[in-house]
């Protein structure tokens, strides 16, 4: 199934939709499976104001329980956790990504990662974080042999610690340790290695302050979304976590998103699609500018949705 719409040469048009096609959360979630997969949820189910059994969203280690759960039924992944103050990703969300980077590379279906008949897509994550979780649902869900990159050594031994605890992925998830904070793509893509893609999903924030704020929103919305009691704490915490580099950096998205794009390009014969997330709708126009700039032969826009929110994948190609 396409979601993408060419308007005019080497460019294209989202859709509006919901969840991709593939995502197996598409129905939301199912706690009394989730329970009986994973036992250390049950403790943080109740029925919410609409009588519907879920979880309080604005708990930490609640929101943290339903992710090991939900990568336990649906993927198979074993005694997943993230130290405290880590992002916490939502699973949909990020399996959305690789949905729509597999339909962008061509690749027909989710396939096990037990079918050796299928030549094996290379992806690179950058900024793996202390979740890594983009190469573990695309090496459960398609496969994929993944490298995932941090500036954070502490990151990668957590990512480390859950690959130790999963033998499937030995040989498919490998670790890489960005030695220095002012590149992204230098230091990491080895001389003569190729990937099919890289994925992203850049610190939004230009400041610890304005991450914080974003974070409480998410809070309070999420909450009244769903049914929750909502209050404003006095001292409010980032709840689905992010440390440094992971929520924020100097100049926001937009100064990341332009460093990643420029590095991209004394990389472009390296790797096949450079991709990123990009949160805010203003920062597109200036990226795909810069892109034009650099000589890619094909720009692309993929809208997603979950629930209201909307963000969009930026995709491009000098090959």
């Amino acid at each position: 199934m396409s979601t993408l719409h060419r308007t005019k040469k080497n460019q294209t048009k989202p859709d509006s939709k919901g969840l991709h096609p593939r995502n197996l959360h598409q129905q939301g979630y199912d706690f009394t499976a989730l329970i009986k997969s994973y036992p250390p949820l049950a403790p943080y189910v109740k029925p919410n104001a609409h009588g519907n059994l879920s979880i309080a969203f604005a708990d930490p280690l609640a929101v943290k329980t339903l992710n090991a759960a939900l990568l336990k039924q649906h993927y198979n992944i074993n005694d997943w956790h993230i130290p405290e103050g880590a992002l916490c990703p939502p699973i949909p969300g990020r399996a959305d990504y690789i949905h729509y980077i597999a339909e962008l590379l061509g690749v027909a279906e989710p396939t096990s990662n037990l079918d050796k008949a299928l030549p094996k897509i290379t992806l690179l994550d950058i900024g793996t974080g202390a979740n890594g979780i983009y190469p573990l649902l695309a090496c459960q869900l398609y496969g994929w042999h993944c490298v995932g990159s941090d500036i954070n050594t502490q990151s990668l031994e957590n990512v480390a610690s859950i690959i130790a605890h999963n033998p499937q992925l030995k040989g498919s998830f490998t670790l890489r340790t960005q030695q220095d904070k002012n590149h992204i793509f230098d230091g990491i893509i080895q001389a003569g290695e190729f990937f099919d893609v890289s994925v992203c999903n850049p610190p939004f924030h230009a400041s610890a302050d304005e991450a914080l704020k974003g974070s409480q929103l998410k809070v309070n919305n999420l909450a009244r979304h769903r049914g929750e009691q909502t209050s404003t704490p006095t001292a409010p915490t980032l709840n689905f976590g992010g440390q440094d580099a992971e929520l924020w950096c100097k100049g926001g998205e937009r100064m990341f998103l332009k460093k990643l794009i420029k590095e991209s390009h004394a990389f472009s014969t390296q790797c096949r699609w450079f991709t990123s997330l990009v949160s805010k709708i203003d920062n597109v126009q200036p990226a795909k500018k810069l892109i034009s700039k650099l000589g890619a032969v094909d720009i692309r826009e993929i809208e997603m949705q979950q629930g209201n929110k909307i963000t969009r994948i930026l995709a491009w190609t000098f090959i």
